[in-house]
């Protein structure tokens, strides 16, 4: 009973966040960031463990949990892949997405290997996508909320929509290679689709039903969820198949809302140990950890907008770095499917965590939370269309 008020609690605290934050002129998932990333680990060190006995492995255990941790799991990467597969190449988003991942993917290479030199091969590998990953839905979001030109905001959004197919494949493709008895049960689900085509079934919101629940299998069952997910995706292109969630749109966004993320951000949390996490690091290692993978992400985001064209005439390049800076919501996705198969530690977990939160927080510090001025946005955008 003491777990299931934990978690009432912890949700009822998520939906407080995010009104509060509001208020504040923050989007929700930087409100939800906020509050995972301090607030959860004091809950757990001033309430659960001291008065009510509960360790953070007691809290995540209970079976109906884990389903709708599973559930959760689905929704949030199921969410993140539709909108990443469907993807038209853009020469201009393609040239400030090679550096763009290029440049901290191998910082995080070298990193692993510096800080981290008895990690396997696929931590280390794993290490660098999480420096490269951009987030798609919180990047979409705040450049919407500030009135971004549509123009650039599709050059920057298309432009995170290649650096994450990128870090979400390769990482299929690198574990699978690992495991190759585990690569063949991901890809025939996949191919689930193609069996759906045999009796004539042509609804897309079975198909993204059918998707949703193949996700959550291969999570319970510590399948490769990446390789179904983005496997399932592909063959349903190459059938001309379009994609539709099995819910409204108003209600997939409350489910992720109010559930999914809350659950996604707390599991990873409450099962660390802040005062070993940082013990374990050492103060030298957490700074490098959050510092390198900003200023790595930073670099390779400026050289990708030096070698494309601007977005729109009188576009600041350093504030589209930035902006290409976000993590949020693919991060965290990423960084506990890691923790789950055991490729980052704890301490390694919260540093991440950490970084992530002040990555995407940092446009907002530096006073780019303001909406643009609406004849400004006019101007720029009959500016981009006459060139």
């Amino acid at each position: 009973m003491t777990i299931v008020l934990f978690w009432a609690l912890v949700l009822g605290l998520f939906a407080l966040a995010s009104r509060l934050g509001a208020r504040l002129n923050l989007i929700p998932i930087v409100s939800q960031l906020l509050l995972a990333t301090f607030a959860i680990p004091l809950l757990m060190l001033l309430l659960v463990e001291p008065r009510w006995q509960l360790t953070g492995a007691q809290l995540v255990a209970p079976t109906w949990l884990k389903t709708l941790y599973g559930l959760s799991f689905a929704v949030v990467l199921g969410h993140i892949l539709s909108d990443v597969i469907d993807v038209r190449l853009d020469p201009q988003s393609l040239k400030v997405a090679v550096p763009s991942f290029c440049v901290p993917f191998l910082c995080g290479v070298g990193c692993a290997m510096w800080l981290l030199p008895a990690s396997s091969g696929l931590s280390t590998i794993a290490l660098g996508l999480v420096f490269a990953i951009t987030a798609i839905p919180v990047l979409y979001l705040y450049l919407n909320h500030i009135g971004y030109p549509p123009h650039a905001t599709r050059r920057l959004v298309q432009t995170a929509i290649l650096i994450d197919l990128a870090c979400w494949g390769l990482f299929g493709l690198a574990q699978g290679s690992l495991h190759l008895s585990s690569l063949v049960v991901p890809l025939l689900l996949a191919c689930v689709p193609l069996l759906l085509r045999l009796p004539q079934i042509r609804q897309p919101p079975v198909y993204g039903a059918v998707f949703f629940v193949l996700l959550m299998l291969a999570e319970h069952y510590r399948l490769n969820a990446l390789i179904v997910g983005i496997g399932y995706l592909l063959c349903m292109n190459a059938l001309r198949q379009p994609f539709a969630l099995p819910l409204s749109t108003a209600s997939f966004k409350a489910l992720q809302h109010f559930l999914a993320i809350p659950l996604i951000l707390t599991f990873g949390i409450v099962q660390i140990n802040i005062h070993s996490a940082i013990g374990e690091l050492g103060g030298l290692n957490l700074i490098a950890l959050v510092v390198l993978p900003i200023v790595s992400k930073l670099l390779g985001n400026w050289i990708g907008l030096r070698w494309a064209a601007p977005s729109f005439p009188g576009a600041v390049r350093w504030k589209e770095a930035l902006l290409l800076n976000i993590r949020g919501l693919s991060e965290i996705v990423f960084l506990n499917l890691l923790l789950q198969q055991g490729l980052i530690s704890p301490s390694l977990y919260f540093a991440l965590m950490l970084m992530s939160l002040i990555a995407t927080l940092l446009p907002a510090l530096l006073g780019m939370n303001r909406p643009l001025d609406l004849q400004d946005v006019k101007t720029l955008e009959k500016e981009t269309l006459c060139q």
